[in-house]
């Protein structure tokens, strides 16, 4: 038995899901219905008004002033009558005036009439019979009493014509009536025509303006439901676990696209929240450590104790023990014995020598840390003064640049420059006397120093061996020392913030370089200094220096 699928719904019903439609969607939808409505309104307006100024054209061009010509056809044919009339009573000639004035008159009206009847086949029907009725009665009546002599020859002709005259007039009143009613019908059809289009017009402008705030309210409402409030919403979950309740869950609302991100700002406050339970976890375990190294320190600090004192106590016993006996009983020992015993007084010499070292390299940053200005002219001055006697004696020549004062220690600069001078001077080559430089130079926020020599030098194999501790790569005949020296000068250098390596290019020679941070102090100037001086590191304070014959002391 097969399951049977679910429809798959089609594009119709997918735009009809609104749950599926964006805020883009939404004012694409809301924009395009509102022009549609908006373009067939004003495409209404537009017609209402062009009927308008189809209606009032007609009413101010054509029918008001046909009916106006139309009265004043009427006017100047009573003009004529009365001149007529008044000629025939009196035969004055005077009258003839009124009555030319009333045919001119006559001819400009009726002219008009034709021009504004062109296109109204019943009005110039109309329009010829009223100029029918005219001409009838202008034939039988006025023009035969207009051309009778002044005096009692136009009263004669008047008084014969009489009688017909009143009765073409009369014709031609009915048709001017007539035709005026005509025009008057159809001036009363464009007002109402004009009345209904000005009706329609208000109407398109009134359906314009509802439909303008409609939409207003509609963008106001749609935007408040479909953004403002849920924004608001997501705000103030946010603000809600940004204070602290990070257990807070962001609910999603709103078109489909602030839904989305809504589910984004939760995926993360989830991610967040698993983040900073594991980083709490993980802050547990960091202060657990803390606490067993805190413990370990101590018993650390109890050995250093029990190895700077008990211990060493046990080694001068065994060394001074050994040289009694061989100094009570020389005469009773033979070669080997006394071998043997010179054997056992400079291991304890070298165990005591050893364990001073590693003292000292311990306190490195943890008893020797009094971080102050320190002028290292003076502190070079001072470690060369202190071993002049060894650098007389290899016959070295040390210089210096003018050296900066720096934020340091001052006990462990002079252990630094201890070590690299006074190996610069042990490591030297057999066949030259030693040389060493001592520079410094600004690099930004920090001062670069370099300590060079022309001795035995460095293979680039062994730059990183030579910082490790207990390093050698000579044997204690060649070179004395413990090969701890290179470590505790990194160890010097790193503790303030500094660098130190080996120099691959340099030759002949060392150049070990290292950096520590500029101190806010001026660079003394002072010319270059050559000293007749030589530095030996202290005993268990060597340095290890590389390869070929330099080797770690």
């Amino acid at each position: 038995m097969h399951q049977s699928r679910p429809a798959r719904p089609n594009r119709a019903d997918r735009l009809l899901d609104w749950s599926r439609w964006t805020t883009r969607r939404w004012l694409t939808g809301g924009v395009a219905a509102a022009l549609t409505a908006l373009v067939v309104l004003s495409a209404l307006g537009g017609w209402a008004l062009q009927q308008a100024g189809t209606a009032t054209s007609d009413l101010v061009d054509r029918t008001g002033p046909a009916l106006l010509a139309s009265v004043q056809l009427e006017s100047a044919m009573l003009n004529q009558q009365t001149a007529v009339r008044g000629y025939g009573l009196s035969g004055d000639p005077a009258f003839l005036q009124p009555y030319h004035q009333g045919v001119n008159e006559e001819q400009a009206a009726v002219g008009q009439l034709r021009t504004l009847l062109d296109r109204d086949p019943a009005g110039r029907a109309e329009l010829g019979e009223v100029l029918a009725r005219a001409r009838v009665w202008q034939a039988e009546t006025a023009e035969p009493i207009a051309a009778a002599a002044p005096g009692e020859q136009a009263r004669v002709v008047a008084d014969q014509s009489i009688q017909s005259g009143n009765t073409g007039f009369n014709a031609f009143r009915a048709a001017a009536a007539s035709q005026q009613a005509h025009l008057q019908t159809e001036r009363d059809r464009s007002y109402a025509a004009l009345q209904q289009t000005h009706d329609l017009r208000d109407g398109a402008l009134a359906a314009i303006g509802v439909v303008v705030v409609g939409l207003a309210a509609l963008v106001f409402t749609g935007l408040r439901r479909g953004v403002t409030v849920p924004l608001e919403r997501l705000s103030h979950d946010v603000r809600v676990v940004s204070d602290g309740d990070f257990e807070h869950a962001v609910t999603a609302s709103g078109p489909a696209d602030m839904r989305r991100l809504a589910e984004d700002v939760e995926g993360m406050r989830r991610r967040l929240a698993e983040e900073l339970a594991f980083a709490d976890r993980a802050r547990l375990r960091l202060d657990e450590q803390a606490a067993e190294l805190r413990r370990s320190n101590s018993e650390l600090e109890q050995f250093a104790y029990v190895a700077s004192h008990d211990l060493q106590e046990p080694l001068r016993k065994v060394a001074s023990f050994c040289q009694l006996l061989q100094r009570r009983y020389a005469d009773g020992l033979d070669e080997r014995a006394n071998q043997y015993i010179d054997f056992a007084v400079d291991g304890a010499n070298r165990m005591q020598t050893l364990i001073s070292d590693l003292l000292a390299f311990s306190r490195v940053g943890r008893l020797q840390n009094r971080p102050a200005p320190v002028d290292l002219e003076q502190v070079l001055a001072g470690t060369l003064d202190s071993c002049s006697l060894t650098a007389e004696e290899a016959g070295a020549v040390i210089t210096h640049d003018p050296l900066p004062t720096v934020t340091a220690d001052a006990t462990q600069m002079g252990m630094l420059f201890q070590n690299l001078v006074g190996n610069a001077v042990k490591f030297r080559a057999p066949d030259r006397p030693p040389r060493v430089h001592v520079s410094a130079e600004r690099q930004g926020g920090q001062w670069a120093f370099a300590v060079s020599d022309n001795g035995i030098g460095i293979s680039p194999d062994y730059a990183e061996r030579v910082f490790v501790i207990f390093q050698r790569l000579h044997t204690r005949d060649a070179y004395p020392g413990n090969g701890i020296g290179l470590a505790m000068c990194r160890k010097i250098v790193e503790f303030h913030g500094g660098t130190i390596a080996v120099d691959p290019d340099h030759s002949p020679g060392t150049r070990i370089s290292f950096t520590l941070p500029a101190a806010a102090v001026a660079t003394p100037a002072a010319l270059p200094a050559v000293l007749p001086a030589a530095l030996p590191a202290r005993d268990g304070q060597d340095a290890a220096p590389g390869t070929g014959t330099r080797g770690s002391a």
